[in-house]
């Protein structure tokens, strides 16, 4: 029980020096006999402490329990439940197990002292200790029980903080997701976007959200306009910027701006519109433009690696040119190319994450390897192929995951040309 003695009331004494002028702790005094738990606690209220009375170990546990105080002073020897049964029963309490107990004792012995410990007292007073000493340990007490409660109070904010912080990470993930699945809606469908054409594509982007973004796209019956986007950065920045780039190469407003799907223009248009970000973050872009009826296929370049054209009657050959990345340069002028596509040739459209992976002896598979696996693979599907290339760029790597995106878009040419588009 409580007693409601003059001792459970925070006095200041008037003579106390300055280093016991600090706000008032609570001591809970645990003691059988009432005239040591009076003088004791008298002592210690004189000091400036506020100090709560119990008369054994049972009655002292309650109390701790509802109050929680900064320090417990425990008797050895009381009825009910002695000094180390007590320790014993705060060390097993989650709420109190962290209290500071400084341990009475009128037999303080080697092996005493040793068994205390052992079952949970933090610190040991004699009952003979003199004023000096009795002031020391309680402050060293206090001064621990206050440390232990600023640790308590920052692990309680950090956990409360890690569980706002996976919340927060659980809505980011869904958003990340939800942007994800809306990057990959601008991906063209697979399958054949026009009549004649033949497509088919991978894309492991090197994080949920990638920014090395393609598009192969009707212009109308007989033109076909495509591209193959490679951002500098990775996550979701390079994702957005290159959503915008993406936007603006879409036919209808490519052709709404000059009337036609000319590579070097829309390069030119492209370099002056995406300049290089604040972090020196910039875009390397190939477009192209097929007209149906005569396999004519024009394409720019800007930094771009390149395509790779896959014929079935000569060797494959790359096309690409040597030319300023977007937003070095504001005025760069690009040129424009031209080659001519006959039925069953396939044209790859990349990005450089699918050739630049390395061994773990740090050898990098590159453009020659991955040309060999394409020419390997003219026998097979489009699909087929492709999925040939990534699998021999893993196994390089002997990894699974790409340390940047890796895109891949196939396009092949079935059929005679003339009558696909005028049958």
């Amino acid at each position: 029980m409580m007693h409601s003695s003059p001792m459970t009331h925070i006095e200041e004494a008037s003579s106390l020096s300055p280093e016991f002028e600090t706000p008032a702790r609570t001591i809970l005094l645990i003691e059988d006999e009432p005239v040591t738990r009076a003088s004791m606690g008298g002592r210690l209220t004189r000091l400036g402490y506020r100090v709560l009375e119990a008369e054994n170990g049972l009655v002292g546990l309650d109390v701790a329990r509802r109050v929680r105080p900064d320090l417990l002073i425990v008797d050895w020897m009381m009825p009910e439940m002695d000094g180390p049964t007590f320790c014993e029963a705060v060390r097993r309490d989650p709420l109190l197990k962290s209290s500071q107990i400084l341990l009475m004792t009128a037999h303080d012995t080697p092996a005493q002292i040793a068994e205390g410990l052992a079952r949970g007292a933090d610190d040991f007073l004699s009952k003979a200790a003199s004023k000096q000493e009795i002031i020391a340990r309680v402050q060293a007490g206090l001064r621990t029980s206050r440390l232990v409660r600023e640790l308590e109070t920052a692990g309680a904010q950090l956990a409360s903080s890690m569980r706002l912080l996976q919340v927060k990470q659980v809505e980011m993930e869904a958003d990340l997701q939800s942007a994800a699945t809306f990057v990959h809606s601008l991906l063209p469908p697979q399958g054949n976007p026009v009549r004649g054409i033949a497509m088919a594509w991978e894309y492991q982007p090197s994080l949920l959200l990638g920014g090395d973004l393609f598009g192969v796209m009707a212009i109308d019956a007989n033109n076909l306009g495509l591209y193959i986007l490679d951002a500098s950065g990775h996550g979701v920045a390079a994702a957005l910027r290159s959503a915008a780039v993406m936007t603006f190469l879409r036919a209808d407003n490519i052709l709404q701006l000059f009337g036609s799907y000319d590579p070097a223009q829309v390069l030119f248009e492209a370099n002056r519109r995406f300049p290089l970000s604040a972090e020196g973050e910039y875009f390397t872009l190939w477009v192209g433009h097929l007209h149906l009826p005569t396999g004519s296929l024009s394409y720019a370049s800007a930094g771009h690696s390149g395509t790779l054209l896959s014929s079935a009657e000569s060797p494959s050959r790359w096309l690409t040119h040597a030319s300023f990345p977007l937003g070095f340069d504001p005025s760069a002028q690009y040129t424009g190319e031209r080659v001519s596509l006959k039925p069953a040739d396939r044209l790859f459209l990349l990005s450089d994450g699918i050739y630049e992976v390395s061994s773990p002896t740090g050898d990098v598979w590159g453009r020659a390897r991955f040309q060999a696996v394409v020419d390997a693979g003219k026998r097979t599907s489009l699909s087929a192929t492709i999925a040939s290339c990534y699998s021999a760029a893993r196994d390089w790597q002997q990894a699974q995951h790409f340390p940047d995106d890796a895109a891949v878009v196939g396009i092949e040419l079935i059929g005679r040309l003339e009558e696909t588009c005028h049958g």
